[in-house]
């Protein structure tokens, strides 16, 4: 996946169409190409999948493998309190763009979590963005549905960040695509790259090789 190159809108405002997107659609707003319906093995990080009995539950003793789109409240919209109004009439150096991008991006960092994934054992893939390394290993990084996020990009809504602690360090780097699994919990964390609002202690970190594999 590659960014799509910036446009004449001001800059201000493609980071105010990024925090409104939210919830699993972020990614078409910055993508070249459009976030897919599921997860495939071109684009593995969709927002909406088709679900199936089948995916829906695990096998005994397996994680169950979830879409970004379930960490999110259904009843949650992040756009509702800025529907009606006319960002065409805001300019750069209006100081009502600069409180409205604030205002957003605080909208953004509390967004709510799904409490039915609270303790739920899950594999989900996503692209690494790493908060801390030892000896050529990540040992602790922020997973996020879409390449740039947290990097090039504005960070995603809380609820589409995954803190990740592996109980082994892994041989990644910055924006490598990767499969983890682990307990999942409801657990607020604030860092440098951004605010995610889930933790997973993950028993596992491997290469994304596409579908469930």
């Amino acid at each position: 996946m590659r960014i799509a190159k910036k446009t004449t809108m001001a800059r201000p405002f493609m980071q105010l169409s990024v925090l409104l997107a939210g919830a699993g659609l972020v990614a078409a707003a910055w993508a070249a190409d459009p976030a897919p319906k599921d997860t495939t093995a071109s684009n593995p990080l969709g927002g909406k999948a088709e679900a199936s009995s089948a995916a829906a539950k695990a096998a005994p003793g397996q994680p169950r493998q979830i879409t970004w789109e379930e960490l999110v409240p259904k009843d949650w919209d992040p756009a509702k309190e800025f529907k009606g109004m006319d960002l065409s009439a805001l300019d750069d150096g209006d100081p009502r763009a600069n409180e409205l991008l604030m205002k957003m991006q605080e909208v953004s960092n509390n967004a709510p979590t799904n409490p039915a994934m609270n303790g739920v054992e899950v594999k989900i893939p996503g692209f690494i963005v790493p908060l801390e390394e030892a000896k050529g290993e990540v040992t602790e990084f922020l997973l996020v549905p879409y390449f740039g996020a947290c990097i090039h990009t504005p960070p995603p809504p809380a609820n589409q960040i995954l803190h990740v602690v592996p109980q082994k360090g892994a041989k990644f780097r910055a924006m490598d695509t990767v499969w983890v699994s682990g307990k999942l919990q409801t657990l607020r964390n604030d860092s440098m790259m951004g605010v995610s609002g889930y933790h997973v202690s993950a028993t596992s970190v491997t290469k994304y090789t596409g579908g469930a594999k």
